[in-house]
């Protein structure tokens, strides 16, 4: 049986962050199914759509990896794809708590799902979506931290 992981997330934008815990979890399950959320309640700066095609551009490299758009319970999306776990990244002490939650949430909601958490490589550790949008809201540089594709659209997205 293959063994296969959601990653869900807005990915508004997706960061290099991001395509390292995928990269992480390749060598722990068979695939991994990034799964971008439609989040309409966190007001994303790119439609659904956009983030799908920039999420499918910063995953490209890394072969085992399916990109999907969602609405709706994880867990469903997780079981529409076999996954037998949720992978989560924890860039910080301060993220297990909501974590916790969610992880808490989901084995209520299903309790054969597990969740998985993975740390990101130090260079990526302090890298947020919120914290790339907010730089490059303010004209910072943020190609340092996402695909150039994705800091393109930032850049012409918010006007600089």
């Amino acid at each position: 049986m293959q063994k296969i992981a959601v990653y869900p997330g807005t990915f508004d934008p997706v960061t290099n962050g991001h395509s390292d815990l995928v990269r992480r979890a390749m060598h722990v399950f068979d695939k991994v199914v990034v799964g971008v959320a439609a989040s309409p309640q966190k007001e994303p700066v790119f439609s659904l759509d956009e983030r799908v095609q920039f999420a499918t551009a910063a995953f490209a490299e890394i072969s085992g990896v399916e990109i999907c758009g969602f609405n709706g319970l994880l867990v469903d999306f997780a079981r529409d794809h076999n996954a037998v776990a949720v992978l989560r990244g924890l860039r910080a002490v301060s993220d297990f708590e909501f974590e916790f939650q969610l992880a808490s949430m989901n084995r209520h909601l299903d309790p054969t799902l597990e969740s998985i958490f993975l740390t990101p490589a130090e260079q990526f550790s302090f890298i947020s979506s919120s914290l790339v949008r907010e730089v490059a809201t303010l004209g910072g540089d943020v190609s340092q931290f996402v695909h150039p594709e994705v800091a393109r659209a930032l850049a012409q997205k918010l006007g600089r």
